[in-house]
């Protein structure tokens, strides 16, 4: 099987924050996304919660105009996100199975018996030509599950890969190398996100076969506080060529 590019995806939630704690328009978001695919981004993920903590509804129709690589909006299928994603069709859609009040993303769905209620989302999204990631642990039947509810991807949540990188990496990436080739033999497409950095991004793509796609904000943006937002993405892409 020919290995293919990992594409890199900047989640600017993080700058949305930043934004947001001075109530103006400083730093500007749309100008951000634009600066980040100039410096080499391949994507720009947001993810606009219910309380619009960061990622703002108003800014979907912005940021949508002006992305020419790859816009991933990620989120709950709650019924005002649905009509969100749906008035603003972006190139992929991500699935998650937060709370409304939860600070971060820390687990997946279960494919199994959310199964019926993921495919009706994901049926609806097809309809409008967009591709459909599902936010997973990584198990076997968790991305066998996202197959038959008709995901195109999973989106594999790499929170405990990260925590247990340092002590061992080579145990802390099995379940993910175990469950990206049941993604291959199935032909689901392979993402990746939550707490990749500098330090295990490689060992990660190097250990996760066919991983199409990494989506990183948080990690970045800390960087770039030292590094600068340029040449940070640049060492990003590094890490995945």
């Amino acid at each position: 099987m020919t290995k293919k590019m990992t594409r890199l995806s900047v989640n600017i939630n993080k700058i949305a924050l930043l934004r947001n704690s001075r109530g103006s328009n400083l730093p500007n978001l749309v100008q951000a996304a634009k600066d980040i695919e100039s410096f080499g981004a391949e994507g720009i993920t947001v993810h606009p919660r219910p309380d619009q903590r960061h990622i703002r509804y108003d800014d979907i129709p912005a940021l949508k105009a002006v992305v020419t690589t790859e816009f991933n909006i990620e989120g709950k299928p709650a019924p005002s996100f649905m009509e969100l994603v749906l008035a603003n069709p972006p190139h992929q859609c991500t699935l998650v199975p937060d709370t409304d009040n939860q600070l971060t993303s820390d687990h997946g769905w279960d494919t199994v018996n959310q199964q019926s209620e993921l495919r009706e989302v994901v049926d609806e999204l097809h309809k409008k030509g967009i591709r459909v990631s599902v936010f997973v642990d990584p198990v076997a039947a968790m991305v066998e599950g996202a197959k038959k509810a008709g995901a195109d991807r999973v989106e594999f949540y790499t929170g405990p890969f990260a925590h247990d990188f340092s002590a061992n990496p080579q145990a802390a990436v099995q379940a993910y190398t175990e469950a990206a080739r049941v993604a291959n033999e199935l032909g689901v497409g392979i993402n990746a996100g939550h707490d990749l950095n500098l330090h295990n991004l490689r060992f990660f793509r190097d250990n996760c076969p066919q991983l199409l796609e990494v989506s990183i904000g948080h990690a970045l943006i800390a960087d770039a506080l030292y590094y600068g937002l340029e040449n940070t993405i640049r060492m990003y892409l590094r890490q995945l060529r």
